[in-house]
């Protein structure tokens, strides 16, 4: 009984009900009713069961099992530690609110196509928790690659349009070049013994040569995944081209799957973290977040501004991984656990507020038609409720408090400042750099989501030009409102009791480390006030904030009322001696972007049409390209066009040639073959 209750048994119990759901879908794929109101509504009940059985694992000793499935040799091995307990716990929980979301925004979907997607997207599912509880490299690698091919059909759900093949490709291919590298990985662990269990390679003695090169091929491998620039060309492509409920999914989840991946090698597997890793993935880390940001407010696109806010987002968490190897490897445990404790609260973060953030665009989507800024305005008149759920994952993302996203970028923030701590000079004067870009990063992202919303939801509303699809604006339905409101929620809670779960995080951190936080500077602090070292260095209350906020808004609002009521005087907004105003004299995305264009010009690739006297219909455009296009993949595309021409002209064609193949093969085997 006590077996059948554990969070491995639950955990697995929760997998096994996504899959039979996905069955059922794909079963009944002719029944509409099967899918929309039953299999995403049990899904949602299974992650809620699932996130349940994570929470325990933090809490519990590590739990293993083996199935008698998999090859002759190569059972799989199944293990359930408070690390893995804990992303188990934002997939479960996150995917919950995604899955009540979807089970309204399919609800037009055809019955054929919708059981098809009702099969990929549990199998989705099921694969990225089978990731986290994998505890061999072999069972690892089948989940890994089930996630990216059912993530695949998923992203190319409306594959009848050329760009969204294209993007599928493109992802697929991003996907397995990752695959191999981590493959390689786990190849340089194994060191040619045999045993792929993940026991069998943390027990393997690395030299620091061989573990620097299992650190670089695992951490290109799931970089590619997670977004992180130079590999990051897949992610603006696949996130937009996906239905909503799927980008979600993929920005919210499954690039987080490629951090568990990162963390469980990095500091499980490998161990003996050294801190020229670190200072390798700080400079990674800048630059994802720079150049996240940076190109997210060049997006007219609202999906593809997202896709690139991931980026700048999966920036953030690299940085507070990249200070925990730096001072792992000076030896400060406990400044160790902080950035690691930052990276993992704000990998939870993100999850929740980006997942929030793609709900609100599919449902601006579903109810507008619109996706490009510059064709929107207004929408708060006529969709209320997705503003305002909106605006709480805006907030989020811009770091204000008293929300989640201030919280773990606060704690990065203290991570950083316990550079004094380290023993080199240069390493110590470099970690101030790191943290503000992060403050850099985090003030353009509140200037691009005050760009958004302010573009969208205010104002009035635009004509728009090109898009048929277009239609008067409805507010979402009630079951997408469940799905926005309980990930609102989390934004909320996550941001209001952070000792809780930095408590939890620093289970997380002792598990794998074997030294967390100093435990009595978080006890002694209590509930109200967080101090991740000492209260007298730094501490927030995200209540007393709030508090502040109410009473602040709560007086002011009385004294306009008692001083104000009666005078207040109804006039024309003033219009620079315009008599008429018209949706055509609001900003629009590209204004707001004018002077982050001049100031960062050279990180842009610009394209801009002026137009002259001479043209009878004028036009203005700007087109923006990533030069990461032009720098990496086209040259490596075009090297490896070239190479496979060479390697054609080996094809003749003629029996005799390939004859002579044959027996020069033969020849070399007899000579170096002993």
């Amino acid at each position: 009984m006590q077996a059948a209750l554990s969070p491995l048994a639950g955990s697995l119990a929760a997998v096994l009900a996504w899959l039979l759901l996905g069955l059922a879908g794909l079963a009944g794929g002719g029944n509409g009713f099967i899918a929309r109101r039953i299999a995403f509504p049990l899904s949602a009940l299974a992650g809620l069961v699932l996130a349940a059985c994570g929470l325990l694992a933090v809490w519990n000793p590590a739990q293993s099992i083996t199935l008698p499935l998999g090859l002759p040799d190569l059972p799989f091995h199944l293990r359930l530690d408070p690390l893995a307990g804990f992303f188990l716990l934002l997939l479960g929980a996150v995917s919950a609110g995604i899955s009540v979301y979807a089970t309204g925004y399919f609800r037009e979907e055809a019955a054929g196509r919708l059981g098809l997607i009702v099969f990929q997207y549990h199998v989705f599912l099921a694969s990225m928790a089978l990731v986290m509880l994998a505890d061999d490299a072999y069972l690892f690698m089948v989940a890994w690659e089930t996630m990216a091919l059912s993530s695949y059909f998923l992203v190319i759900t409306d594959h009848r349009l050329p760009s969204v093949r294209s993007a599928g490709f493109l992802y697929l291919l991003m996907a397995h070049l990752g695959a191999i590298s981590i493959l390689l990985s786990f190849g340089v662990m194994n060191g040619g013994e045999g045993d792929y269990s993940f026991a069998a390679l943390r027990a393997a003695d690395l030299s620091p040569g061989w573990a620097s090169v299992a650190f670089v091929l695992a951490f290109l491998g799931f970089g590619a995944k997670a977004g992180m620039i130079p590999v990051h060309a897949w992610l603006p492509e696949a996130h937009p081209a996906a239905p909503s409920p799927v980008s979600a999914l993929m920005s919210g989840i499954m690039i987080k799957t490629a951090l568990y991946g990162m963390v469980r090698v990095i500091y499980d597997l490998i161990g003996g973290v050294q801190w020229q890793w670190g200072m390798l993935v700080l400079a990674v880390a800048a630059g994802t977040m720079l150049f996240g940001v940076l190109y997210a407010l060049m997006q007219h696109d609202l999906k593809r501004l997202l896709a690139y806010h991931s980026v700048e987002n999966i920036g953030i968490i690299l940085l507070g991984l990249g200070l925990s190897l730096v001072f792992a490897g000076f030896g400060q445990a406990a400044a160790a656990a902080l950035g690691l404790a930052a990276a993992l609260y704000h990998t939870l973060n993100h999850a929740v507020f980006k997942g929030l953030l793609f709900l609100g665009a599919g449902s601006i989507l579903h109810g507008s038609g619109l996706r490009n800024l510059n064709d929107m305005g207004g929408l708060a008149r006529s969709m209320p409720k997705t503003a305002f759920y909106f605006l709480v994952g805006a907030l989020a993302i811009s770091a204000l408090p008293p929300l989640n996203g201030f919280v773990s970028e606060w704690l990065t923030f203290q991570a950083a400042l316990q550079a004094p701590l380290v023993r080199s000079d240069t390493v110590r004067s470099l970690l101030p750099l790191f943290a503000a870009t992060l403050a850099l990063a985090g003030a353009l992202t509140a200037m691009c989501f005050v760009k958004v919303y302010g573009v969208a939801f205010l104002g009035r509303p635009r004509e728009p030009h090109g898009h048929p699809a277009a239609r008067a604006p409805r507010d979402a339905g009630a079951w997408e409102q469940y799905g926005m409101a309980w990930l609102a929620a989390g934004c909320l809670v996550l941001g209001l009791v952070p000792t809780a779960i930095l408590l939890m995080l620093n289970r997380v951190c002792t598990s794998l480390t074997g030294q967390g936080l100093a435990a009595e500077a978080l006890q002694d602090s209590g509930w109200l006030w967080l101090a991740p070292t000492a209260a007298e260095q730094a501490s927030y209350s995200p209540l007393v904030f709030l508090a502040v906020i109410v009473a602040v808004t709560w007086l002011t609002f009385i004294l306009v009322r008692r001083f104000y009521h009666g005078r207040v005087r109804h006039a024309d907004p003033w219009d620079c001696g315009f008599p008429e105003q018209t949706p055509r004299m609001q900003d629009t995305a590209d204004a707001f972007g004018q002077s982050i264009r001049h100031v960062f010009g050279p990180v842009y690739r610009m394209d801009r049409h002026l137009p002259g006297p001479e043209d009878a219909t004028p036009a203005y455009r700007l087109k923006i390209e990533d030069r990461h296009w032009y720098w990496l993949y086209l040259p490596i595309a075009r090297l490896a066009d070239w190479i496979s021409g060479r390697i054609a002209l080996l094809q003749q064609g003629r029996i005799g040639v390939y004859l002579l193949y044959s027996f020069l093969t033969l020849i070399a085997l007899l000579v170096f073959v002993r």
